[in-house]
């Protein structure tokens, strides 16, 4: 019973401190996003597409900061296509999260420090530039914002009551510009502009940023609660013995570690490379995939399940691939 006790007090201690750090994260980056919307109009919009041209540079650097906040923030960035899918992959595959912290604890020397963050943020920053590339060559790169979509999805009451919009989210930047110099659209019939509660200044645009970030970070801590006991349970011998098995084994191991949505995936891995049961293509691969709780967000402000699903598969293999890669070249860190 004392051990039970233990267990969920642990679980629970650990929940609540992956959660909270987060809660700054995400409520500045709603209010930049429900600011965006509310200035939105089509020329906003365009320039923001160009923008994104170089987010995957910004992305990369970005994510070399020891947070996975950074991670949250991006993949809420991209649910609203205020950034690229190709600034997203850079995020994700160069977050360090708790590798760094690790690192400067176990006094690991500073030129291989590096290395390893270098190598991370040359990746994301490659990886980025080519998927951006990929979806302009499939002419996939043009999307509309969608910040309004996950308002209505959340149901923050920062839409207005017209039918045609609610069903049809992406119409409100469209309208707005067109509303600006009279709009006479026929689902305007009643008279009515897009009075959001943000339409009412900062009070407004804060009020809706607190509902997203009470949301998310509810959600949040639900599954961090749960993968806390479980990895409690199970404990970081299991996952050693799994992850040390042989070296091509480790790579994907590593790399299927590296994806739980949990900043304890990364601390694990890095403890696993120093105590030497893993070696540098494992530890790369589980350090670019281990996003923290990055995909957590994702998946809950994304709405579209298939391209979440694309998206964990790619950086999958986008881990697995340089894992195997970084071992056939001998490569050391």
């Amino acid at each position: 019973m004392e051990e039970i006790t233990h267990i969920i007090t642990h679980t629970l201690e650990h929940a609540v401190a992956d959660t909270l750090y987060l809660i700054p994260f995400l409520f500045v980056t709603y209010v930049a996003m429900e600011w965006l919307e509310h200035a939105s109009g089509k020329r906003t919009q365009e320039a923001v597409q160009r923008a994104g041209a170089a987010g995957p540079l910004v992305g990369a650097l970005l994510g070399a900061v020891p947070q996975c906040g950074f991670s949250a923030a991006a993949s809420t960035l991209y649910a609203g296509r205020v950034v690229t899918l190709g600034t997203l992959f850079a995020v994700l595959l160069s977050t360090s999260d708790e590798m760094l912290p690790i690192f400067l604890a176990e006094q690991v020397p500073p030129l291989t420090i590096v290395k390893v963050v270098g190598a991370k943020v040359i990746i994301g920053l490659c990886m980025g530039f080519v998927v951006d590339a990929v979806l302009r060559l499939a002419q996939r790169d043009k999307q509309r914002l969608r910040i309004h979509e996950l308002c209505e999805r959340d149901r923050c009451r920062c839409a207005g009551d017209c039918a045609t919009c609610a069903d049809n989210p992406e119409l409100v930047y469209e309208h707005r510009d067109d509303c600006a110099h009279g709009c006479m659209h026929e689902h305007h019939a009643h008279d009515h502009a897009h009075d959001h509660d943000h339409a009412h200044g900062w009070a407004g645009i804060a009020k809706s940023a607190l509902v997203h970030t009470a949301q998310v970070t509810a959600f949040i801590f639900a599954i961090t609660l749960v993968l806390n006991g479980v990895l409690e349970v199970v404990g970081e011998d299991a996952l050693a013995r799994v992850i040390g098995a042989n070296e091509a084994l480790s790579v994907l191991a590593s790399a299927l570690v590296g994806l739980i949505p949990n900043c304890a995936a990364s601390v694990v891995i890095a403890q696993l490379y120093l105590e030497g049961v893993l070696g540098a293509g494992a530890m790369m691969a589980g350090l670019l995939v281990s996003a923290g709780v990055g995909l957590l967000v994702l998946v809950r402000a994304n709405r579209h399940a298939r391209e979440n699903l694309a998206i964990i598969g790619v950086l999958y293999a986008t881990g697995v691939a340089w894992g195997l890669i970084i071992n056939a070249l001998g490569i050391v860190f």
